[in-house]
């Protein structure tokens, strides 16, 4: 059974920085795995965090330590971050592995100006 577990997040002012972690277990051998961020905020819709989000780009940068764990590194956050922020570990579709989405619990990323 996979499972996503989420660190990091909290609160900063207006231009700190804070760093997510989304760690992975469980995951088969077989299967190749994405992952995804996102982030939730109230009375937004969902939004993807990719390299080419307008609203992130040059502060945010997502990266892959190993096969279990992604980082999301956020620095000159504003105001208009905050959000629940979400890792989304996908499995790819294979020969031995199905589609699947594995999400984790989310965590508060709270932003004062």
């Amino acid at each position: 059974q996979v499972q996503v577990l989420q660190s990091g997040g909290g609160s900063v002012q207006a231009g700190g920085s804070l760093t997510l972690s989304c760690l992975a277990s469980g995951l088969r051998g077989v299967c190749d795995y994405d992952v995804i961020w996102y982030r939730l905020a109230p009375g937004k819709e969902r939004e993807l965090i990719s390299s080419g989000t307008d609203s992130v780009k040059g502060r945010f940068t997502t990266s892959r330590e190993n096969r279990q764990k992604a980082t999301l590194q956020m620095r000159s956050l504003k105001s208009e971050d905050t959000a629940m922020y979400y890792c989304l570990v996908y499995q790819q579709p294979g020969l031995l592995c199905s589609s699947n989405n594995y999400w984790g619990q989310g965590t508060q990323v709270t932003v004062s100006s």
